[in-house]
């Protein structure tokens, strides 16, 4: 019974630890990415949709690999649709590669974490 509670315990402790991943909104998708000083990777997502759903773990595990050397957030379509209509995303997943604010690169579907690191590398 004790080792037990030690791990809920050992759990709870991570969970607090672990990093959400970026929220871009209509509202903060200015300060965020485009006046971002270092690289951004920008995940236009919708809830409802099941290739998005396989790249969320896929995306928050690179999150952390890259911290601090590239930003990754994600932004719902269905909550700014502002966004998605400006970048022409048509269908998603999508992802955007952004640098100094500007599109360098995007990955349209879902490429699986080997397609994500050919992204981030051509940079």
């Amino acid at each position: 019974m004790l080792r037990l509670k030690e791990w809920r315990l050992v759990q709870k402790k991570q969970k607090n630890k672990t990093k959400e991943m970026l929220t871009l909104t209509d509202s903060n998708f200015q300060k965020e990415v485009i006046e971002s000083k270092i690289v951004v990777l920008v995940d236009f997502y919708a809830d409802w949709c099941g290739p998005c759903q396989m790249a969320g773990p896929v995306l928050e595990e690179l999150d952390k690999e890259y911290e601090g050397k590239v930003k990754i957030g994600k932004l719902d379509v269905d909550k700014s649709q502002s966004m998605a209509v400006k970048y022409t995303v048509m269908s998603i997943p999508t992802v955007i590669l952004f640098k100094e604010g500007k599109e360098v690169s995007r990955q349209v579907g879902f490429p699986g974490k080997q397609g994500y690191l050919e992204l981030i590398k051509k940079l």
